[in-house]
C-alpha cells in the first residue's frame, strides 16, 4: 500500500497582544520523503519569546538541511536541534537583555516511520484512526504532581501552577528531553503537534474523533475555533500542525491506442 501525506499547520494570537508561537513543516531540501515537523512556543516578554521560538525552527531547519539517515539516527537530529536552540536562545539573553526560552516539539517523519522529542509542554500526540497510540508527557510542575500522585487528572485542569514549566530550552538550566518513535505506521495513522493554548481545552479522545474524521486543514479549522470558543476571551497563543497518512489514490492506466494508430510529434 502507498501511503500520502495530508498535512496542514495553523496558528491564533488568541487574546494576547503578541503571537509568540512558532509552526513549520520542514520538507528535507534534496531527500523526498522526509520531513521534520516542529511547534515551539516561546516565553520572556516583548519580542523575546517570539525571537526564542525563531530559533527553534532555525535549529530544526538547519540541522534537516544536513541530515543523512545513513550517518545519522533520528533522535540524533532531533537532540541537536534542540541542543543547538538552546545554546542559541541562551546566548541571544546577552544581546537583547532578555529571558527569553521555548518549548519545542518536533517529529521526523520518513516513510514508514516517525520519531519524535520533546521539551516542555508542548505536545505530541500519535493517533491511530479514533484511537490514542501515544501521547507526550509534559515537563511541568502540575504533570510531576500527577506523576507522583498527589492531585487527580481533574485537579490538573484547574491547578494554580499549571503552567509552571520544569525545563525549557534556552533556560539557565541544562535542557530535558524525552524521545519515542513509531515504525510500521499505516492509513489512519495520524500526529498532533501543538501547544498549550491548544490542548489545554480538549480530551485525547475529542482530539482523536475530531482529527479521524476530518481532512488535516479541516481539522485545524475546528480545533481552532473551539479553542477560541472554550477560552472565552482569555485564550493563549495556539498553534498546531497536523499530519495524517491516507491511502495514496491508485493511478488509473492509460486506454490502449487503437489498433493502427500512429503519433506525430506536438507542433
Amino acid at each position: 500500500m502507498t501511503l500520502s501525506i495530508d498535512a496542514c499547520v495553523a496558528q491564533h494570537q488568541g487574546d494576547r497582544t503578541e503571537q509568540q508561537d512558532r509552526v513549520a513543516i520542514l520538507p528535507h531540501p534534496r531527500r523526498p520523503g522526509i520531513v521534520l515537523v516542529v511547534v515551539a512556543d516561546g516565553m520572556g516578554g516583548h519580542t523575546g519569546g517570539a525571537l526564542a521560538a525563531e530559533q527553534v525552527i532555525h535549529s530544526a531547519r538547519n540541522n534537516l538541511e544536513h541530515f543523512a539517515p545513513s550517518e545519522e539516527s533520528p533522535r540524533l537530529l532531533l537532540q541537536n536541534s534542540m541542543l543547538e536552540a538552546h545554546t542559541m536562545i541562551k546566548a541571544s539573553r546577552f544581546i537583547n537583555e532578555k529571558d527569553p526560552h521555548s518549548t519545542g516539539v518536533l517529529m521526523l517523519l520518513q516513510p514508514g516511520k516517525a520519531a519524535w522529542g520533546h521539551c516542555g509542554d508542548s505536545r505530541f500526540y500519535h493517533f491511530r484512526d479514533h484511537r490514542l497510540v501515544h501521547r507526550s508527557v509534559d515537563h511541568s510542575y502540575v504533570e510531576h504532581l500527577l506523576a507522583t500522585g498527589h492531585i487527580t487528572p481533574e485537579q490538573a485542569l484547574t491547578h494554580p501552577n499549571r503552567n509552571v514549566l520544569l525545563t525549557s530550552l534556552g533556560g539557565r538550566d541544562d535542557p530535558q528531553f524525552d524521545f519515542a518513535e513509531a515504525a510500521d505506521l499505516v492509513a489512519g495513522d495520524a500526529f498532533l503537534l501543538c501547544s498549550d493554548g491548544l490542548w489545554a481545552y480538549f480530551s485525547d479522545a475529542e482530539l482523536a474523533d475530531l482529527i479521524a474524521e476530518n481532512s488535516a486543514r479541516r481539522a485545524c479549522e475546528l480545533l481552532i475555533a473551539a479553542a477560541r470558543q472554550r477560552a472565552d476571551g482569555d485564550g493563549d497563543n495556539l498553534s498546531l500542525a497536523i499530519v495524517k497518512l491516507v491511502e495514496a489514490p491508485v493511478a488509473k492506466a492509460k486506454p490502449p491506442a487503437p489498433t493502427g494508430a500512429m503519433s506525430r510529434p506536438y507542433g
